[in-house]
């Protein structure tokens, strides 16, 4: 990908960022303790206007940090509007020790979008 500035997600794109962003978070609570799922907001991310080489489309590519300014999550919108989105949320699974939640992801297009959280076995 070819970066080529900096800036927030043109309002067409918004109404589809917060359609996943809602999917990320519903995953979130899911897969978190009451009450300790992170807050997931559209306004936290940071957005990159990016063109793809390979078609030479533009598209976008956004990252969550934390509060030490580590990369806890991101958000890519291809130029056919699919997506592929990810939050980390490495905690316990709530219901089942056997379970580690790694993350929560969100894929699709605007007709389509699935979620799910990724879990690992616990040690």
């Amino acid at each position: 990908m070819v970066v080529l500035a900096s800036r927030q997600l043109p309002a067409e794109l918004e109404a589809l960022a917060e359609r996943i962003v809602a999917a990320l978070q519903k995953e979130a609570d899911d897969f978190s303790a009451t009450g300790a799922s992170p807050k997931i907001e559209l306004a936290a991310l940071q957005v990159t206007h990016v063109i793809d080489p390979g078609n030479q489309l533009p598209g976008y590519e956004g990252v969550w940090r934390n509060a030490r300014n580590d990369r806890c999550g991101t958000l890519t919108i291809n130029s056919d509007n699919s997506f592929y989105a990810e939050y980390d949320l490495f905690c316990p699974h709530p219901r089942d020790p056997r379970w580690f939640v790694e993350m929560v992801t969100a894929w699709g297009n605007e007709s389509s979008l699935r979620s799910e959280a990724s879990l690992v076995t616990a040690l």
